[in-house]
C-alpha cells in the first residue's frame, strides 16, 4: 500500500506544479477504486477456479470473497490464511493502473480515467494475472517465471502507457524534444526512496514466507536498486556533463523493475548485473522518446515497460535452482527452454496489454472524453479538475 501513495509523490513532484494534486490523485483513487473492485470481482477473476481448464480467466466463484477466510489454500499459500494472500495480492492490482497514469499526466479528464482505470483491471490485469500466477493458468502451467510481477505489473503497465500516450496526443504546451523540468525535486525523492522501501514487500513478500528465499529476495532487490541508481549517475554524467539528481532516483526504480520477476531466483551477483542493464536500457529508451514522437509525460514506458521486458528475460538467463529449489535454472545453467518461455511472456503481455489498452481507450472516449478541453490544460488539472490548488497564493 506505501508503494502507491508513494508513486503519487514521485510522479506528482515530476509534474508541473498547477497539476500536481491531479496527479498525485490518480495514484490515491486507484488505490480506492480497485481495493473495492478486487473484492467484489477482481480477485476471482485473477485467482479463482479456471474457467473450464483453459488457462485464460477465473470463475466468479469468489466473488465477493466467497468461500476467501482464514484457511489457507493450498494451490497458493498453504501456510498463511487465504485472505492473507488475498489483500497481499490486491496490492499489486492496485499500483498497476496507477503506474499508467504517469503517461497521460497533465491531460486527462478525471473522470475518463476512473471509467478507464476501472476497465483495464478488469480485462487486463485480472486476466494477465490469472495467466501467470493463476492456478491452471497457460503461462504458468508453461513453467513460466516471474516471481514479483515483471509480465503482470511492469510490462503490462509499460506497455499499456506508450498506447495511451498516443492515443491521448502530445500535450499543448509540451513540444517535441522539451524537458520538462520537476518542479519539486525533494518530493520526487521522497516518492523514490518510499517506493524502494516498499518494493521490499513487493518483491520479498512475494516468498510468502519468511525464508530463504524471500532473504535473497530481499538482497537482491536492494542492490538491483543501488546498481540502477550507479548506472544512471554515471551514464548521465558522461552524456550530459553532470550527475542527475532526479536520474539517480530514475536510476533506482530502472533497476528495481528489473529485479522484480527475477527477485527469487537469483543470485545477487546476477541481480547488480540485471541493476546495471535494465538502466542502461531505460536510460537509452528515453532517448528515442522524440524519434517515436510519442508523450509519455513521466517515461512510464522506458522504466516500466522497457526494464520489466529486460527483467523478465534476465530472468530466463540467470535464474537458478541453487536460489529456489522449486523454480527453474535458465539459460546459464544449461536452461535455454527457460529462456525461451520467458521471451514468449514477455511478448504475448506486451501484446495483449497493448491491444487491449487501445479498446478500452476507444471505449471509454465513446462516452467520456479521455482529454480536457484546451483551456483546462492551459489552466492547469489541479483547478479544472478538481477546483484546488496545491500552493495557493
Amino acid at each position: 500500500m506505501l508503494m502507491t501513495p508513494a508513486l503519487g509523490f514521485f510522479y506528482g513532484g515530476l509534474v508541473r506544479q498547477k497539476n500536481v494534486l491531479s496527479t498525485v490523485m490518480h495514484s490515491f483513487v486507484v488505490l480506492c477504486l480497485v481495493s473495492v473492485q478486487w473484492i467484489l470481482w477482481g480477485y476471482t477473476l485473477a485467482f479463482g477456479p479456471d474457467v473450464n481448464g483453459w488457462g485464460i480467466i477465473g470463475s466468479f466463484a469468489w466473488a465477493g470473497l466467497t468461500g476467501v477466510g482464514a484457511a489457507p489454500n493450498p494451490d497458493y499459500a498453504p501456510t498463511i490464511p487465504h485472505e492473507a494472500f488475498m489483500v497481499f495480492q490486491m496490492m499489486f492490482a492496485v499500483i498497476t493502473p496507477a503506474l499508467i497514469t504517469g503517461a497521460f499526466a497533465e491531460r486527462k479528464r478525471f473522470k475518463a480515467f476512473v471509467a478507464f482505470s476501472l476497465l483495464w483491471s478488469t480485462v487486463v490485469y485480472d486476466v494477465i494475472a490469472h495467466w501467470v500466477w493463476g492456478h491452471g493458468g497457460w503461462l504458468a502451467k508453461l513453467g513460466v517465471l516471474d516471481f514479483a510481477g515483471g509480465t503482470v505489473v511492469e510490462i503490462a503497465s509499460g506497455s499499456s502507457a506508450l498506447v495511451a500516450a498516443y492515443v491521448l496526443g502530445r500535450r499543448i504546451f509540451h513540444e517535441q524534444g522539451e524537458d520538462v523540468e520537476a518542479h519539486d525535486v525533494p518530493m520526487v525523492i521522497l516518492g523514490g526512496a518510499l517506493l524502494w522501501f516498499g518494493w521490499f514487500g513487493f518483491n520479498a513478500g512475494s516468498a510468502l514466507a519468511a525464508n530463504a528465499v524471500a532473504v535473497n529476495a530481499f538482497v537482491t532487490t536492494n542492490v538491483a536498486g543501488a546498481m540502477g541508481a550507479l548506472t544512471w549517475i554515471t551514464i548521465h554524467w558522461w552524456h550530459r556533463g553532470r550527475p542527475s539528481v532526479v536520474g539517480a532516483v530514475g536510476g533506482s526504480i530502472a533497476g528495481l523493475v528489473g529485479i522484480t520477476p527475477a527477485a527469487g531466483y537469483v543470485t545477487p551477483t546476477a541481480a547488480i548485473l540485471i541493476g546495471l542493464i535494465a538502466a542502461a536500457a531505460c536510460y537509452g529508451a528515453i532517448q528515442l522518446r522524440d524519434w517515436m514522437q510519442h508523450d509519455d509525460a513521466l517515461d512510464v514506458w522506458a522504466y516500466h515497460g522497457i526494464a520489466g521486458f529486460v527483467g523478465v528475460i534476465l530472468t530466463g538467463v540467470f535464474a537458478t535452482t541453487l536460489v529456489n529449489p522449486a523454480a527453474a535454472n535458465g539459460l546459464l545453467a544449461g536452461n535455454a527452454h527457460q529462456l525461451g518461455l520467458e521471451v514468449l511472456a514477455a511478448t504475448v503481455v506486451c501484446v495483449y496489454a497493448s491491444g487491449m489498452t487501445y479498446v478500452c481507450l476507444k471505449v471509454v472516449n465513446l462516452f467520456i472524453p479521455l482529454r480536457v478541453t484546451e483551456s483546462e490544460e492551459a489552466m492547469g488539472l489541479d483547478l479544472s479538475q478538481h477546483a484546488e490548488a496545491a500552493y495557493p497564493r
